[in-house]
């Protein structure tokens, strides 16, 4: 039965018509409202007509700005009976909201990568899958790969702490993750599903387990400050100009045996593909980025292996 809105009564009820007009609401709101139980009618006329108490306009605006803030009629339904109250429920809206704000995020940072980088519709859905996956999926992702990188190594064996630091994931990527982040998920993803990437971490894990861990000379710094000058003005590591900044980081004393053993465990812990894991790590963690040590390193490798004593 519809309802005459402009019927009213001498009881200090209120019609259809003229809730809402007081609410502002439309008539067909109010009635959908009504017939869904959010908003009941406190009688009716004797022609059957829908009447409201005065207490029917503060309802009236409860249910709007609850519906106003996405919740459904139904939750609304449950305050207003008082079967929840309304902290609870804002406080589970809040959480349901964050949870599609990030998805939202996500997803545009995403297709922003997709607009800079472009890409195949196949790499567009990958990406996205790696990018929506649960806290546990991406961890578990690092996990499998540490896992089988460092089988049958013991906790306490020499190097196994590098097992634990290459699980380091963040809890989540960041609710408005940076474009340079979203790469490095992509990136560390596929890195860690790179079969010959997967063999260098289990060399070098074997490697730590045995006790072979770089060396504690030289000194890093050095071969930074006087290795890192040479590779940035392109002095080749078998000249006679590398051979004296060689002498500036390792004793001029040693060997050629221990000139190739020095080289070979170097090399051993020395590799591009293995430092970018840690860089991508560092930007989905917010580490502070430091300088690229790795090629430094090889051209030190290169110099110990050119200027062999006696050779």
């Amino acid at each position: 039965m519809s309802d005459l809105s402009d019927v009213s009564d001498c009881t200090g009820t209120l019609t259809i018509g003229e809730l809402a007009r007081r609410t502002g609401l439309s008539v067909r709101t109010i009635r959908f409202w009504s017939d869904s139980g959010v908003v009941a009618p406190s009688g009716r006329t004797a022609g059957g007509f829908r009447l409201y108490d005065a207490g029917a306009a503060a309802r009236v605006d409860l249910v709007r700005t609850l519906r106003e803030l996405g919740l459904p009629l139904e939750t609304v339904r449950r305050v207003l009976d008082r079967q929840v109250t309304v902290r609870d429920v804002a406080g589970a809206h809040v959480r349901a909201l964050d949870a599609e704000i990030r998805t939202l995020m996500v997803r545009r940072a995403v297709l922003d990568r997709v607009a800079r980088h472009g890409g195949t519709t196949e790499e567009m859905r990958v990406m996205h899958e790696l990018a929506r996956m649960s806290v546990d999926e991406r961890q578990r992702i690092i996990d499998d790969f540490v896992r089988e990188s460092f089988d049958g190594i013991g906790p306490n064996a020499p190097g196994a702490q590098l097992a634990q630091a290459m699980r380091t994931m963040p809890g989540a990527l960041p609710a408005n993750p940076t474009p340079e982040q979203v790469d490095a998920w992509v990136e560390l993803a596929e890195l860690v599903s790179d079969e010959p990437f997967r063999r260098r971490v289990r060399e070098m894990a074997l490697a730590g387990a045995r006790g072979e861990r770089q060396p504690e000379g030289p000194d890093p710094a050095k071969v930074m400050e006087h290795a890192g000058r040479a590779v940035h003005e392109h002095i080749a590591p078998e000249s006679a100009a590398g051979k004296e900044i060689l002498y500036r980081i390792v004793d001029p004393g040693l060997t050629a045996a221990e000139h190739a053993l020095l080289a070979d465990r170097l090399a051993t812990f020395t590799d591009r593909r293995v430092e970018r894991y840690w860089q991508l790590l560092g930007a989905l963690n917010g580490w502070p980025q430091a300088p690229s040590g790795v090629p430094a390193f090889e051209w030190l490798i290169a110099a110990l292996r050119a200027h062999v004593p006696g050779g």
